[in-house]
């Protein structure tokens, strides 16, 4: 006959109460980040979609430049009037519903000097023989409206910019105006809306601008969910603990009566 264990001793429950008090707390933490973080990104869509559909501003001038951030200004529509610089152009490996292609950047100089980098849209992986430097669109001064977005230094996921190639993962403004040998760049870029780069009408060889991506991943509740289901479930172990010591202790009680 198997012999019944014995109740655990006061120091191994002592060390279960602690563990279990320990997760439970970090659990109930964790859901509550994840119940904040979900305002918080609630809160970033409502904002982010209020400057999309906003009227365009002006760009950030060279005194506003220090101030740019993605907090308060990515997203944001915004016009500027310069004129393109097509032969510091470079081509930026891109993804979109059109295929794989790349981005077509292309610095604008405005009237002041000031230089802003210019997302012109997509173009096909054959468009310009693969090269950056035709000149499709005004030769003159012109007006460019779209969104501003922030510099992507570095290059992609596990893709390194190769400057000295002019092999591009990435639009890192910094990288692409050293090796172009530009100068007074802005630290930011504007994707070219449709209006302003309407190559979809031109047999989708580009440049096709407006096709920038704005999605924000909302996994927070669910996130939230799992963890407080998992302090829940703590609770619900430390109840089974207290529920198997008191069978336990209840034959010892009767046997001291």
């Amino acid at each position: 006959m198997k012999t019944p264990r014995r109740p655990r001793g006061v120091f191994v429950l002592g060390g279960l109460a602690l563990l279990g008090a320990v997760l439970f707390a970090a659990f109930l933490a964790l859901g509550t980040w994840q119940v904040q973080r979900r305002a918080w990104k609630h809160d970033l869509v409502a904002r982010v979609d209020a400057r999309v559909h906003a009227e365009p501003v002006d760009a950030p001038g060279r005194g506003q430049w220090p101030v740019v951030s993605a907090a308060n200004d990515e997203y944001r529509r915004v016009k500027l009037t310069g004129t393109f610089l097509q032969d510091r152009s470079v081509r930026v490996r891109a993804s979109t519903e059109l295929g794989m292609g790349s981005w077509l950047m292309t610095p604008l100089r405005q009237r002041n000097g000031d230089v802003v980098l210019v997302n012109r849209g997509f173009v096909s992986s054959t468009w310009c023989g693969g090269k950056a430097t035709c000149t499709p669109g005004p030769s003159g001064e012109t007006t460019i409206s779209g969104l501003l977005r922030i510099s992507e230094p570095k290059g992609a996921f596990l893709q390194a910019n190769e400057p000295a190639n002019d092999r591009w993962y990435s639009r890192d403004v910094a990288a692409i105006a050293a090796a172009k040998g530009l100068a007074s760049v802005a630290p930011y870029f504007v994707d070219a809306d449709a209006a302003s780069s309407p190559g979809r009408g031109e047999g989708n060889d580009g440049p096709v601008g407006g096709l920038t991506v704005i999605a924000f991943p909302d996994n927070h509740l669910m996130y939230a969910i799992t963890w407080y289901g998992l302090a829940l479930l703590t609770l619900l172990g430390a109840w089974i603990v207290w529920r198997d010591e008191r069978r336990k202790r209840q034959p010892e009680a009767t046997h001291r009566r």
